[in-house]
């Protein structure tokens, strides 16, 4: 499989992008990695990258973008911080992704037992820890069940999934509401902004359409 070009990346469509994504997570399920010559790929990006997708990940060793969508060199802009979350400068990253460098396509993806959401879940300090994980806390408290209090931490996984795929939702919310780059992109059809969540467990992801 080559490298993205000019030329393909002006075929993309945000559909087709996705399914790019769909058909490359599957591959990975069932151990297919494409064919690939990665120092062909530097070769031939050595002059330019034309990726047709963005993906804001968390920095979970065990979700890899490129490797949970088995994707190439020069295939997708990667952002990753821990809880997936949003802010203004990965705001400008993902408006440059698409803007100027041509990507159809944004999908956060958060993951089941997501670590940076059990320490939101948990109320964690830890010098800038903290600060960090109060980002991911709208999404805690989004998360009306279980009422109980002893049941709203890390040791209640399902609580923790919820509260993962409602971070996911905020940080979307948070694009189209902070960025009007990427929400009048989105509105002419030139982009999509989709959610989705890897499992761990099985390294499915599913898509939030």
């Amino acid at each position: 499989m080559k490298a993205h070009t000019k030329e393909t990346q002006a075929t993309m469509t945000p559909k087709k992008a996705l399914n790019f994504l769909r058909e490359g997570n599957l591959r990975f399920q069932n151990n297919l990695k494409a064919n690939r010559n990665l120092l062909e790929q530097v070769n031939d990006t050595s002059e330019g990258q034309f990726p047709f997708a963005t993906i804001l990940s968390c920095i979970d060793s065990r979700v890899s973008a490129e490797l949970v969508f088995d994707q190439g060199l020069g295939d997708v802009f990667s952002v990753r911080i821990a809880g997936n979350f949003v802010n203004q400068d990965i705001l400008g990253s993902m408006e440059f992704a698409c803007k100027l460098a041509g990507t159809k396509l944004i999908v956060v993806l958060g993951h089941t037992a997501c670590g940076a959401v059990k320490g939101a879940c948990d109320d964690a300090k830890l010098g800038n820890l903290t600060s960090m994980l109060a980002k991911i806390k709208p999404a805690v408290e989004a998360v009306k069940e279980p009422k109980d209090a002893s049941l709203r931490n890390s040791s209640n996984s399902e609580f923790v999934d919820n509260v993962s795929a409602k971070n996911v939702q905020l940080s979307i919310d948070r694009i189209m509401k902070e960025s009007d780059v990427l929400s009048e992109m989105q509105s002419n059809g030139e982009i999509k902004i989709i959610g989705a969540m890897y499992d761990i467990n099985t390294g499915t992801v599913d898509f939030y359409e």
